[in-house]
């Protein structure tokens, strides 16, 4: 896949790792594979894309990473989310770490970490909590200092900084997008 973007665009600028599953379940309870399942998309994903844009990057001396997690323990956290919570905790340790590693070849690394926002992830976390989606805005409303669910687009908006040279000198931050502190 990144050889075949390298070859098409001339280059590899920017990388956003954006995969996230949940498997929830009680710690007690978790099987081994739903710990794994969880890791490996959330954080052994971020590492190999992230190990395989590195070289085009460092060579051009110019890249931008954007990670994609949660924060944690995230909004509709409860009991059960030892694996994405982990997950989640390790991106931002990864993203932090990066950064302090590539920054001498001009790459810039970041975690965006979006919570109350209206998608199908979200919408199933609430649906497991027994609300739905009138319910889940009720609750965002109370929580949320700006009162609405965020949308894609507003964490959309934030990786379009994060991938622009308007962001040149952010590097190794973690910046929730979550309506309020």
């Amino acid at each position: 896949m990144f050889e075949q973007a390298a070859q098409r665009f001339g280059r590899l600028d920017i990388l956003v790792n954006n995969a996230g599953i949940r498997r929830d379940a009680a710690f007690a309870e978790m099987a081994e594979e739903e710990w794994d399942a969880v890791i490996d998309v959330q954080l052994k994903g971020s590492f190999n894309c992230a190990r395989a844009a590195r070289k085009y990057m460092v060579r051009q001396g110019y890249g931008k990473i954007i990670n994609i997690s949660s924060p944690v323990p995230p909004a509709l956290g409860r009991q059960g989310q030892v694996n994405y919570s982990s997950a989640s905790a390790g991106l931002e340790g990864f993203t932090r770490a990066l950064a302090l590693e590539l920054g001498r070849y001009n790459i810039n690394v970041n975690c965006i970490a979006p919570d109350f926002i209206d998608t199908e992830m979200t919408r199933k976390a609430a649906r497991r909590e027994g609300m739905y989606l009138d319910d889940l805005r009720r609750f965002a409303v109370a929580e949320i200092p700006l009162r609405r669910l965020g949308t894609p687009e507003d964490v959309a908006n934030v990786a379009l900084f994060l991938a622009s040279d308007e962001s040149s000198f952010v590097s190794g931050q973690v910046i929730y997008v979550r309506g309020g502190p």
